[in-house]
């Protein structure tokens, strides 16, 4: 889905390809393929849906690590995509990699019922924009000047936003490729929200107690950044019993699907004891 290309545009492709087949951990990918299976989807339709919510992923790492938003050097333990490339490719390829997942999703080879196809488009389209993950971007960056001091309210918000809702869309979208009844959608929804949320506290205890080395991104800037979050404002034992409860419930939430879910229970709990 991302091919090599030759002649004058070639540098924007190869720009795509290096933030996006560099490595990560594959959780919103996983979670596509995962939540497909208990319906009966064909593993070539979900691949194709995990493709784009890696590429969308993708090219929101690639914005965030510019220097007008976190102004970081290392992502997945190699120089970011701007370091390698130029702030001005990097700005191209991750607009060109959130149009291509895009395309990818309307295209015929991903379902072959139209209804399904504007259906996850239109659910990725909320999940990434301004109810989304910009929208979450766009109140980390408040919260880091912000006069008011957070709540744990705020920083939940914040981070539904910004995290949580791309991989609430990623848990929903098998369900929406294999046309599972509104009760399963809706399960599969609260276990990505629950998930997503314990996903990102997690994140935040390993940017205070992880190395750059295990991680392989700078860590400790969260705090140097003045970064609103639960660990910040509970400390580091509360935030990490937050992460465990959230992840109980988000396994609560699959009781439906039974022994097909295994590996999503199995998932919450690599969420929170992770160490990159």
């Amino acid at each position: 889905m991302l091919p090599p290309e030759e002649g004058p545009e070639a540098p924007l492709a190869t720009a795509m390809r290096y933030a996006t087949l560099g490595g990560g951990k594959r959780i919103r990918g996983f979670l596509v393929l995962e939540s497909a299976r208990p319906f009966g989807v064909a593993r070539a339709s979900a691949l194709r849906v995990a493709a784009a919510i890696e590429m969308l992923h993708a090219y929101s790492l690639v914005h965030d690590d510019l220097p007008a938003m976190d102004d970081d050097d290392i992502r997945r333990g190699k120089p970011t995509t701007h370091k390698a490339f130029g702030e001005a490719t990097a700005i191209l390829a991750g607009d060109a990699l959130q149009a291509h997942a895009f395309a990818v999703l309307a295209d015929e080879d991903t379902h072959s019922d139209a209804a399904v196809r504007i259906e996850l488009v239109r659910r990725l389209a909320i999940a990434a924009g301004p109810r989304g993950m910009c929208g979450g971007q766009m109140l980390d960056m408040l919260a880091e000047h912000g006069e008011t001091p957070p709540t744990e309210a705020s920083i939940g918000r914040l981070q539904l936003l910004k995290t949580g809702k791309l991989i609430e869309f990623a848990a929903e979208a098998g369900a929406i490729l294999g046309k599972a009844p509104d009760r399963q959608r809706h399960a599969l929804c609260a276990y990505g929200r629950d998930l997503g949320a314990a996903f990102q506290i997690a994140d935040d205890v390993l940017d205070a107690t992880a190395t750059a080395e295990e991680t392989g991104k700078r860590t400790g800037k969260d705090e140097d950044a003045g970064k609103a979050t639960l660990v910040g404002l509970l400390g580091l034992e509360r935030a990490r019993a937050q992460a465990e409860r959230l992840a109980e419930q988000a396994r609560d939430h699959l009781d439906s699907l039974g022994e097909r879910a295994d590996l999503l229970r199995m998932l919450a709990d690599y969420t929170i004891a992770r160490r990159s």
